[in-house]
């Protein structure tokens, strides 16, 4: 039996991109044992996932972060992403074959460095990490089933039950989530007085239920929103699980946000989004699009000045989604 471990130690939204290789590491490759290794955010959310048999918390002291490694007898690690603390933790920690992107000084520490050139956007940040995966083994089939992330029906009805319970709901709605995301991703994002507007369009709609959700890094536009809405909405301070949060989500029609980790894990679920990017290219949804179908995506890439030509273009594909 083979212990691949597989190490993505930034932000959720990260994470969820290297979701498709490990699935498909799980589907693919026989006789293996999938670990990943994840920060404090994903821990508990990478446990949870069926196909992820062991997880390893990433560390910041780099010889507990060894220990951890050497207890999981480790065989194999692929790196979506490196830094040095890690690349030598690896080493040190008796991993004999060790797979990253060639980039950065990092990569010395590594016995199979991949060059990628992942700045000049040739494909999706996900498409990136299964090609590190068909480096270490060729005959994987690329291709993953999608939703990423799968639930038995009464886990979401469960979860919506809950919501429903919290806010009094009584009746059945279609519901249209708004996560605003300003704070480390803002860039890319239209302003908050324009995700109020949007929201306001869809007022009047029947049997449609407006919720803007808020995660706990977004204080200050929860507060800003909360003192501008003068319609009927939801004010959702998400308290739950991301998994959880997952099973919600699933009850929704639509998410609207900025290119943030709620985005990302709409699309493992593979639900509909209508997404703010950047426009330079990194940034872009070239390389940052969701997990999701490419039907489920409608990806706009916003200017820091960006003109009211391009806010109703918006407005037009929300409507378009909600009213079709």
């Amino acid at each position: 039996m083979t212990n691949l471990l597989i190490t993505r130690h930034d932000k959720i939204g990260d994470f969820i991109t290297t979701l498709p290789m490990i699935k498909i590491a799980k589907r693919d490759l026989k006789d293996t044992n999938i670990i990943v290794m994840v920060s404090k955010v994903n821990y508990e959310f990478a446990k949870s996932i069926d196909y992820i048999d062991d997880v390893i918390l990433y560390e910041d002291c780099i010889f507990k972060l060894i220990k951890a490694v050497k207890e999981k007898n480790i065989d194999v690690s692929i790196s979506a992403f490196s830094d040095m603390k890690l690349a030598i933790a690896l080493l040190l920690s008796g991993v004999k074959e060790r797979f990253a992107p060639a980039t950065k000084i990092a990569q010395m520490f590594y016995n199979h460095k991949i060059v990628q050139r992942r700045s000049k956007v040739a494909m999706t940040e996900y498409e990136y990490n299964i090609e590190l995966l068909k480096a270490y083994d060729k005959h994987i089939h690329q291709h993953f089933h999608k939703p990423v992330i799968e639930f038995k029906h009464e886990e979401i009805l469960g979860q919506l039950e809950k919501f429903k319970n919290e806010f009094n709901i009584t009746e059945d709605y279609k519901y249209v989530a708004f996560h605003p995301g300003y704070g480390g991703s803002s860039d890319g994002n239209i302003s908050l007085d324009d995700y109020i507007s949007l929201a306001k369009s869809l007022c009047g709609k029947k049997h449609l239920k407006i919720v803007f959700t808020f995660g706990p890094d977004d204080k200050k536009s929860k507060e800003y929103i909360t003192s501008k809405i003068d319609f009927d909405c939801i004010i959702y301070d998400s308290k739950l699980p991301l998994i959880d949060f997952c099973k919600l989500l699933c009850n929704f029609e639509l998410l609207i946000s900025t290119s943030t980790g709620p985005m990302h894990l709409a699309g493992a679920i593979n639900i509909k989004t209508l997404s703010f990017f950047g426009s330079k290219l990194f940034a872009s949804p070239r390389r940052w699009a969701t997990v999701s179908d490419t039907e489920n995506q409608s990806n706009f890439c916003i200017p820091h000045n960006y003109d009211r030509n391009l806010y109703k273009s918006i407005e037009n594909k929300l409507h378009e989604i909600i009213y079709e």
